[in-house]
């Protein structure tokens, strides 16, 4: 009877963590029973991601995000008190907080944190006056000024990366917007949430979104201290069970577009036309508002150099078209491609030249795929093709035809170039990752096979 009633208990134990599918080793949930409440260092100033409210309470997207973790996990957060990021990060170097929230993972932080699975993608772009021309290539700049909130990931890449432009710190996001309306520095970067809160917070319409920093998303992560592996363990498997749905839900709840009414009491006294006067206003903050909102959704699908679907919008794309390719029980074929020697072309005609011939390649790819195939810029020069309801045999096909074509067109270098291709079609029960893998593959024996090939994986 009393080993019935021990039983029991421990089933009311698991109940929680079971019932999402969070699968915890004894030694977690030990874990976790003497852990009931762990400290956290927040950047009390990134809005919409992490902010401290009037009353002091941390709020916004990670915020929300690291309140839903230890929901399920039944555990509570302590924020630990800091003034701005800088005290932050002192503060989880010397011990005083067990996680950091939200943050990117980078070799400097390494040396102190342990990091879960990215929980929240987020691309960086450009924010610079509107007489500023667009940016595709940050070499090619001379002398200009970029400013960034003190200690992010993003200055420490760029200061490394881009000699030639003069970096700025400033203490707070909403000083380094300022910094570029006022003409005190000519650009930002910032990632795309956080441009469009504070266009659109702030009302800086002198200011637009002018690029996107080329193959760098910002893939937001819990640091751990390092003495707490088990606890990193612990939160990765919570982060796996939050939803797409459940994190578009949170970022609306920050960024998305309201109407807003203005009452105005002293109307009353007022001349029909201050009533249009006010209209016409709210009519062109509505357009304005409207406008934003459209280039950001394209600044959020699109690389912006090649003007096709980015990664991140190509990832998405896969892993539904491989859902649905399950379920209707239908082929998809993926063909992944390689421009072959293309380092040899940045380092021989510059990268501007090489930019040409990658815009160049996608409109060779675009013009040769059939009507409901998709393409995206999968990295460098790395492209990603899907064909839904396409055999292998089909998808090698398509590879021959585009590498015929490739070979036929000339490029900004007055030079042929060919390209290595590797074609993998879905498997029954296989993941999307799965089948990338084998795409990559066989591009890899493509390339290694001599290039200008197309291989297939079966």
């Amino acid at each position: 009877m009393r080993k019935l009633r021990w039983c029991g208990i421990l089933g009311i134990l698991w109940l929680p963590f079971s019932l999402l599918g969070i699968e915890l080793l004894d030694v977690e949930k030990e874990y976790l029973q003497h852990h009931k409440s762990i400290r956290v260092c927040v950047d009390p100033d990134w809005a919409p991601f992490e902010m401290m409210d009037e009353h002091h309470h941390y709020t916004g997207i990670g915020a929300d995000l690291l309140y839903l973790i230890a929901k399920r996990l039944d555990i509570s957060v302590e924020v630990v008190p800091t003034s701005d990021w800088a005290e932050s990060m002192r503060a989880s170097r010397e011990g005083k907080c067990d996680i950091v929230s939200f943050l990117n993972q980078t070799p400097l932080r390494d040396a102190w944190l342990l990091f879960t699975k990215p929980h929240f993608r987020d691309p960086n772009v450009f924010i610079t006056r509107e007489e500023h021309d667009f940016i595709s290539d940050l070499h090619a700049l001379k002398a200009e000024r970029i400013v960034f909130p003190l200690g992010t990931a993003m200055e420490e890449r760029i200061r490394k990366t881009y000699p030639n432009l003069k970096v700025m710190t400033v203490h707070s996001e909403a000083k380094a917007f300022e910094m570029v309306s006022s003409k005190k520095a000519d650009i930002a970067m910032r990632s795309l949430i956080v441009a469009a809160y504070t266009i659109k917070n702030e009302g800086m319409f002198n200011l637009k979104i002018a690029g996107q920093f080329p193959d760098y998303i910002n893939e937001l992560r819990i640091g751990v201290i390092k003495s707490e592996p088990l606890l990193r363990d612990i939160l990765d498997k919570a982060i796996v069970t939050i939803s797409e749905d459940e994190r578009r839900e949170i970022v609306n709840k920050y960024v998305s577009i309201k109407a807003q009414t203005v009452h105005d009491y002293d109307l009353i006294v007022k001349l029909i036309l201050g009533f249009i006067a006010l209209g016409m206003i709210f009519l062109w903050r509505y357009l304005e508002l409207r406008k934003y909102n459209l280039e950001l959704l394209y600044l959020s699908e699109t690389d912006l150099l090649t003007k096709i679907y980015n990664r991140m919008k190509i990832e998405k794309l896969l892993l539904t078209l491989t859902q649905e390719a399950h379920q209707k029980r239908t082929f998809l074929c993926v063909l992944l491609l390689d421009i072959d020697h293309f380092k040899k072309v940045n380092d021989t005609f510059g990268h501007p030249i090489g930019d040409q011939v990658l815009i160049q390649m996608a409109t060779l790819i675009k013009i040769s795929l059939r009507e409901g195939d998709f393409l995206g810029r999968w990295g460098g020069e790395e492209f990603l093709m899907i064909c839904p309801n396409t055999s292998l045999e089909e998808g090698f096909k398509i590879g021959e035809r585009l590498q015929e074509c490739v070979k036929k067109a000339e490029f900004p270098t007055q030079q042929h170039h060919t390209v290595s291709i590797g074609v993998a079609m879905l498997h029954e029960e296989e993941s999307a990752y799965d089948v990338i893998v084998r795409a990559d593959n066989a591009l890899y024996h493509a390339k290694k096979s001599g290039r200008n090939n197309v291989c297939v994986s079966s």
